[in-house]
């Protein structure tokens, strides 16, 4: 891995069930990491559905291993917010990984939530 090419910053978020006073349980995104990563998109494609446009693009960042990412986790990368669908840790190594993310939709997740447990 070359450190000179994770010149972009990234934080990592896991998701925390919050009860609000009336019991009622959401789910809120916490901060966990601000790293250095390198950004590589792989795809992107328009469709339609339900009379609109969509995007969905999907991008590999990668990034020094750090020990309890997972895939329920989520990335912010320029005021973007990206679902990270797998984790790999290269050549099982401990060394460098690869988080598979997709960027979620402006709502702010793929199912229209903002991801901050309210919907748009």
């Amino acid at each position: 891995m070359n450190p000179g090419k994770l010149n972009k910053r990234i934080t990592l978020q896991c998701p925390k069930s919050v009860r609000d006073d009336e019991g009622i349980v959401t789910e809120e995104w916490t901060d966990v990491d601000t790293v250095w990563a390198a950004v590589e998109p792989l795809r992107g494609r328009e469709y339609f559905a339900a009379a609109a446009v969509n995007q969905e693009n999907t991008v590999r960042f990668r990034m020094r291993y750090r020990r309890g990412v997972t895939a329920r986790m989520r990335l912010l990368y320029n005021k973007r917010v990206f679902d990270i669908k797998s984790v790999i840790d290269v050549n099982e190594r401990h060394q460098e990984m690869l988080l598979m993310c997709q960027e979620v939709n402006g709502f702010g997740s793929q199912d229209g939530s903002s991801g901050d447990g309210t919907t748009a």
